[in-house]
This record gives structure tokens, sequence and C-alpha cells, in this order.
């Protein structure tokens, strides 16, 4: 394909990902809309919605204003005024780089992947000023600025990491002025020990693996949680009387936010946990909440203290110790008959630790945000905690992992 053919097909790629990520709210939308509705209220009020729901999911703020009349029913302090959400319901943000990712692999078939990356880019953050516009209400009023970068840098996350994994090349890649650049950087890497190279390198591959267990392991939690509360669940649904299609909307919205609410679980091992409004906390110290959303899947939140809840703070331990352990063999090929190698095992500790609480404070800062006014505006977790917590546990196990998986080749390795 030439370098025109590669720009369009990566805009197209882009113009479906808005359709796929609008269209899932608006077709369920649309059916309520039909049938419960009768056809009697403006359809555009749903699709102002679906887009909406899209921006706010990839990371957008919405200012909304709610009726005073309805605010004052609502009970909630602050909801007369105008107030901001920004908690992004990450599934619609997972469904971009997904899609992203699937585009950064078929970049790697083409001769001009940069040039199809930039034109998806572009194209996408043109279709979602393009959603923000149509989307706007005086009820409702996403960010346009915000509109313009955060979806389009969500899309170009995902086709990074799908360039990046892909591994087969099967045209020759354009970099164009960059080449020279790389190869600065190219040198400037060559010149460094390979030894200290592996041990970066090692660095990264442990944080990272680390991050993703700790994400991994709570995300099978989170399926035991729900299945284990599945009664509190069903009780809450059946409270709120919403109806056939009510319903399933409802559950699409849980399930837009379950990536919420495995980060949450993840911060809940880690041991800061997170917080349901200002003042509230579900930690493993104790769990201590006011008035929180009629969400049903809220129903499975533990409720005072748990008294196996410090053996959650056991897993980011115990996952870095064997990830340690598990890449003891590339610490020990890099180290070998090299001086200093006390120094360079607690920096690769420190460095590994530092990757992975990264990792995990970033998800945490793009899990939370505010979810209403009031006390609503503190929801999520806390990312410097995270960090804090996380770097200690993982650090200090991966330093123990080292040493008790190179101890097994002898003490004269260990250090």
């Amino acid at each position: 394909m030439n370098r025109p053919i590669t720009a369009l097909l990566s805009a197209l790629d882009a113009v479906i990902v808005v359709a796929i990520g609008v269209g899932i709210p608006l077709v369920p939308l649309t059916i309520l809309w039909a049938t419960q509705f009768g056809l009697a209220v403006d359809w555009l009020s749903f699709w102002r919605a679906s887009g909406d729901l899209w921006l706010l999911g990839n990371g957008v703020d919405l200012l909304l204003t709610i009726d005073p009349a309805i605010a004052l029913r609502l009970g909630v302090a602050g909801a007369e005024l105008p107030f901001e959400v920004g908690i992004a319901l990450l599934g619609f943000a997972l469904v971009t780089v997904l899609l992203g990712v699937r585009s950064g692999r078929r970049l790697t078939a083409t001769a001009y992947p940069v040039t199809g990356a930039v034109a998806g880019a572009v194209t996408l953050a043109l279709f979602a000023l393009l959603v923000c516009l149509g989307s706007r209400d005086p009820g409702a009023l996403p960010s346009v600025g915000q509109s313009i970068v955060y979806p389009a840098f969500v899309y170009a996350l995902g086709m990074a990491i799908g360039y990046a994994w892909a591994t087969r090349r099967v045209a020759p890649v354009e970099f164009g002025p960059g080449s020279a650049i790389r190869q600065r950087w190219a040198a400037r890497i060559a010149a460094i020990a390979p030894g200290d190279r592996g041990l970066v390198v090692l660095a990264f591959r442990a944080g990272a693996i680390a991050a993703a267990a700790v994400v991994g392991i709570s995300a099978v939690a989170m399926a035991l949680i729900l299945v284990f509360n599945f009664s509190s669940i069903v009780s809450l649904y059946e409270s709120l009387q919403s109806g056939l299609m009510g319903g399933i909307a409802l559950t699409l919205a849980q399930l837009a936010l379950l990536p919420n609410l495995i980060v949450w679980t993840a911060s809940w091992f880690v041991g800061p946990g997170f917080a349901l409004g200002a003042g509230s906390a579900v930690s493993p110290l104790g769990t201590q909440l006011g008035l929180v959303p009629s969400l049903p899947v809220l129903g499975a939140l533990p409720h005072g203290t748990a008294a196996l809840g410090f053996l959650g703070l056991l897993v980011p331990v115990a996952v870095g110790y064997f990830t340690a352990a598990a890449l003891r063999p590339g610490y020990l090929a890099s180290v070998e008959g090299r001086a200093g190698r006390g120094l360079r095992l607690g920096l690769t500790a420190v460095g590994a630790g530092a990757v992975g609480a990264s990792i995990l404070a970033l998800l945490a800062l793009w899990s939370g945000g505010a979810a209403g006014p009031g006390r609503l505006a503190e929801v999520g977790p806390d990312a410097g905690w995270v960090w804090v917590w996380a770097f200690l546990e993982l650090t200090v196990s991966m330093l123990l992992g080292l040493i008790a998986g190179a101890s097994r080749r002898g003490a004269a390795d260990t250090l």
C-alpha cells in the first residue's frame, strides 16, 4: 500500500472506533426510547447521552446542570449548582484501546506506520470533536479541549501497544527525519554495558509483570465477590424497579464501570483502598460508607472491618516475590563476573518496584474522579498512596525474591 491508501485506511479505522464506541450505549438507549417511551421523547436526547457517555469513558469531563426541582428531590448537597463529573467509565476506554491495538498491529504490514498512526489519531480527534459539539446541551457540557485530546490519546496508546507487540515486519518501516534521532539514541544505548542494559530491561519487565498480575488477581477476586454477593445485587435490582430495558441499560452501565471496580480492588489489595465519597473508605483496615450511588454492583461492597482484610496485603508481596524469583536467571546472567553486585541488586529491585507502582498508580488515577456533587466529588483510590504502598511492597518482595533465587546458585552468586 502506498502512503495515501495507508492514511485513508487508518482514518477509516478511527471512524469505526468512534461509531462502535458511541453505538454501544446508543443501541440499547434507542430500544428503550422505542419500547418504554413510545417514541414520545426526542431521540436526540438519547444521542447526546450516548455521546456524553463515550466521551466520559475516554476521560472527558462533563459539566452537569440539574433542574432545581429535581435537585431538591434528590436531596444531594450541591446538586442545585453546576458540577463536574470526571470519573471515566473505563469500559469505553478499554474498547478504544483494544481497537487501537488492532489498528496498530495492522500498521506493521504497511511501509508507512507513522503516517497511518498520525492519520488515525487526527481523524479520531476530529470525530471526537464532532461528537462533543453534537452532544452539547445546557444540562451536560463536555469539555471541548479534552474531547480533542483524550480520546485520540487513548486510541494512540492502543496503536502503540499493538505495534510494539507485533513481531512480524512484512515491509520496511518508515521513520523519515526521525531516523537520525533514533540512530543517536541507539548509539547511546549501545554504549551502555550489556549487563546493565539487561538489568534495566529486567526491572521494566518485572515491574510490568507484577502490576499485570495484581490487576489479574483483582479481576478474579472481583468475579468471586460478585458471585458470592449475587443475592444482594439482585435485591438492589428489584428495589430500583427499572423494568426490562431499564435493567439492560443499567447492566451495560455497570459493565462499563467494571474495569474501574477491578482497579479499585487492586488498590484494596495494595493497601490504601478507595473512597466512594468524601469521608468514606474501603480498605483492608475496614469499611466506612455513607450514602452511595444506587448501583446494584455496589451491593457487593464489604461492611465493617474485614477479619481477614490484612491477608489481602499479601497479594502484591507474593506477586513481587514470585515474579523476581522467576526472573532470577536474567539477573544472574547480567551480573555474572561483575563487581558491585549488591548495588546492582538493590537498584534492580528499586527500579522494578518503581515501574510496577507507577503502573498501578496511573491506573488508580485514571479510574477515579468526581462522580457527582458534594461528597461524591471524591470517588476512587488515592493514586499517591497507591504508589507509595505498592513501591514499598514490590521493592522489598522483589529484593527478597532476587536474593532467594540467587542463593540457589550458591552464596557467591547472591551479591
